[in-house]
């Protein structure tokens, strides 16, 4: 056995694995080939992004077209862990952003899981927020105080509005609750109201039934413990609509139906292929994941 120095490493070389001359080595031209591309794809990104592009079309195109959609491992619960205060949180939901002729409603969009997915993070406790006192004590029923200037004027950015948008936003910054909190007493006092008056859970109601009950969290006649019904309708109707156009990685905005409803295009990468194009472009929603090759 003889010892030989290849490309500065040495190899044990004996004449029972000595290669044949014609014979290939497959894995040193697959290393070279390999390397070549991403030398070629440091200079020019154009091309390689190319090459992904079209091996990820292909894999698309060649999808069986009977295969089953695949699961949705959105749709699980984090936060919630009652079940019934899930279905009320359902409920609420449908009747502030409905199915109708224009599209999906706010269940099928799965807004229920992108509500509970940001209150079991960050979101939820609040945790970019200044959560210190002093928390000024507001009469909602008084319209002085709800319309005077000293209720608009703190902070230009609100932890649960921005700026001042509308006057309950600034409102229910006011509170020693955090977001968790104000949900998980919300919905159990939608289900307690429709037990007092209906005799059955919020989600069982009829959906006129379910309307009277929400306006009347959204004109403040509901007693809760801790915040204004005010103050949950309006969080609620905030989470409900960002679930809706949120991008699909958040857990709402299933399929990109709600983008598709208002022809947004989503996180488009580039219209540089497009703009010297003489016919109209009305491209199709990419969401994140799509946009961002992998």
């Amino acid at each position: 056995m003889t010892l030989k120095k290849a490309g500065g490493v040495q190899m044990a070389d004996t004449d029972k694995h000595k290669k044949e001359p014609h014979q290939t080595d497959h894995s040193r031209r697959n290393f070279l080939k390999n390397s070549g591309m991403v030398a070629g794809g440091v200079v020019g990104g154009s091309l390689l992004g190319g090459l992904f592009m079209r091996e990820r079309d292909e894999k698309h195109k060649t999808k069986p077209s009977g295969t089953k959609h695949e699961t949705s491992f959105q749709e699980a619960r984090i936060f919630f862990t009652r079940e019934e205060d899930f279905k009320a949180l359902e409920a609420a939901t449908e009747r502030i952003y409905p199915k109708d002729k224009n599209g999906p409603g706010a269940i099928e969009l799965g807004v229920p899981f992108f509500i509970d997915k940001q209150l079991a993070g960050d979101w939820g406790i609040n945790a970019r927020d200044y959560r210190k006192g002093p928390f000024k004590a507001y009469d909602y029923n008084d319209p002085a105080q709800v319309k005077s200037d000293d209720a608009a004027e703190p902070h230009p950015r609100g932890g649960q509005g921005q700026g001042k948008e509308s006057t309950d936003s600034i409102m229910r910054d006011q509170s020693l609750l955090n977001r968790r909190e104000i949900f998980i007493e919300g919905v159990r006092t939608l289900n307690d109201a429709s037990q007092k008056q209906h005799k059955t859970t919020y989600d069982q109601l009829e959906k006129d039934q379910q309307i009277d009950i929400l306006k009347t969290f959204e004109n403040g006649e509901v007693e809760m413990k801790s915040v204004p019904s005010q103050a949950f309708f309006s969080l609620l109707r905030q989470a409900t609509i960002e679930g809706a156009y949120a991008d699909p990685l958040y857990g709402g905005n299933k399929d990109m139906e709600g983008w598709k409803m208002k022809e947004f295009p989503g996180a488009y990468p580039s219209y540089l292929g497009k703009i010297d194009k003489d016919e109209f472009f009305k491209p199709q929603p990419v969401a994140l994941k799509d946009s961002q090759q992998h």
